[in-house]
């Protein structure tokens, strides 16, 4: 049969320009000035990063030799057993798995509790790149609610009606991604009844739990008692700033019977692929343990810019929603128009880049979302047009 090969229906995205991007790319084609209060990347946010410690674990001879355990090389997985050990969490060896991102981690873990069509629940609002991850695994994402009164919280009902027979497991980003809350230690023992009673995984996301802000912070799921099978999922990406570098894990825990054998299945996932590179996993330790210097300046950043948004937020009808920890602010503002055509009207008029709502789940009107991770100037002079919009 002749004709042009045809393409998985997985990757049937819609890949055409937003009116977002398009304005973007106006402005930067009119080589007109750009306040990006969506950077993320810490690596371009102005942070000093010490190349003297950073680099030189990398050039080990260590590198040179190959071998392929499917867990990862053994000094890495200490130190990530170290890490949790500090916050403290004891973590047997043989229940960490290396891979080189956590996207990649999710990967694993859809490809070992799902079947094409089944679902994981994940909360909402919440970060959109879990929708690309499941629709590449032929997985299902079913959104279960958070509601907001004084601080975010677990809607339990709202989760117990979304799970069906093709329910697989619970997701959830500890602290969450944009809201910046904690999931609390009661939430934490109702998700954990609910996914005995229902035969689900629990899995929990932790790159932002070390970014705590004015003292705010709770354990790690990787402490206490586990009576349902759990997996959490951390990085460098977050932990030491090092998006580039490329190293995650996850930590395994739960009933020993279970256990056993999602370790045996993953541990087959993992050997397919092999992902991880040997320079990278010789350098992990250092980098674990350099980690809390660049975490440092960051908090020191994350602190001065959340207290400049309130400051110029002061006499404005926006009022910025509580935040206990992470990289992002949440914005509540008039609903006088959808929040993409807002977006798209403040690049085109002024060069600010904000994240409308919808973009997380929130709803279609009323909602914009900061990065704290730019520069302090960088925060303010986009903050001041946002605030002219609507005086």
């Amino acid at each position: 049969m002749n004709g042009a090969p045809r393409f998985s229906s997985r990757t049937a995205w819609d890949l055409s320009e937003t009116k977002l991007t398009a304005a973007i790319n106006a402005r930067r084609a009119g080589a007109l000035p750009l306040i990006d209060l969506t950077a993320s990347n810490p690596t371009r946010c102005g942070f000093e990063y010490d190349e003297a410690a950073i680099l030189p674990p990398l050039a080990t001879s260590r590198s040179l030799d190959y071998d392929p355990d499917p867990r990862g090389m053994l000094s890495a997985r200490e130190a990530v057993c170290r890490y949790y050990a500090e916050r403290g969490a004891d973590l047997p060896l043989e229940n960490i798995l290396l891979t080189t991102s956590t996207s990649e981690a999710y990967s694993y873990l859809f490809r070992l509790l799902c079947d094409p069509g089944d679902e994981v629940l994940i909360a909402q609002p919440s970060y959109p790149l879990f929708d690309f991850l499941a629709q590449i695994e032929d997985v299902r994402l079913e959104p279960y609610p958070l509601f907001y009164d004084h601080g975010w919280h677990l809607d339990a009902d709202g989760l117990r009606r979304r799970i069906t027979s093709r329910t697989r497991a619970i997701a959830l980003v500890h602290p969450n991604n944009p809201t910046g809350h904690f999931t609390r230690t009661e939430e934490r023992r109702e998700l954990e009844a609910i996914c005995a009673e229902h035969g689900l995984a629990l899995i929990v996301d932790e790159v932002f739990l070390d970014y705590g802000l004015e003292g705010q912070t709770q354990p790690s799921f990787a402490t206490g008692e586990h009576p349902i099978l759990t997996f959490v999922l951390s990085g460098l990406s977050k932990v030491a700033a090092l998006p580039q570098m490329k190293a995650a894990w996850i930590a395994f825990f739960g009933p020993p019977a279970i256990l056993k054998t999602a370790l045996e299945r993953l541990h087959v996932i993992a050997d397919t692929f092999l992902s991880m590179n040997a320079p990278v996993q010789c350098a992990l330790p250092d980098w674990l343990t350099g980690g809390a210097k660049i975490r440092r300046q960051i908090d020191a950043r994350l602190r001065a810019n959340l207290a400049a948004l309130d400051r110029e937020l002061v006499g404005t009808p926006i009022s910025r929603l509580a935040v206990k920890a992470g990289w992002y602010a949440v914005l509540r503002v008039p609903a006088i128009e959808p929040d993409e055509e807002l977006a798209v009207r403040l690049i085109s008029e002024a060069g600010v880049v904000v994240h409308p709502g919808h973009f997380f789940g929130f709803p279609a009107s009323g909602w914009l979302v900061v990065s704290q991770l730019v520069e302090p100037s960088e925060l303010t002079a986009g903050i001041r047009f946002i605030s002219s919009v609507f005086r």
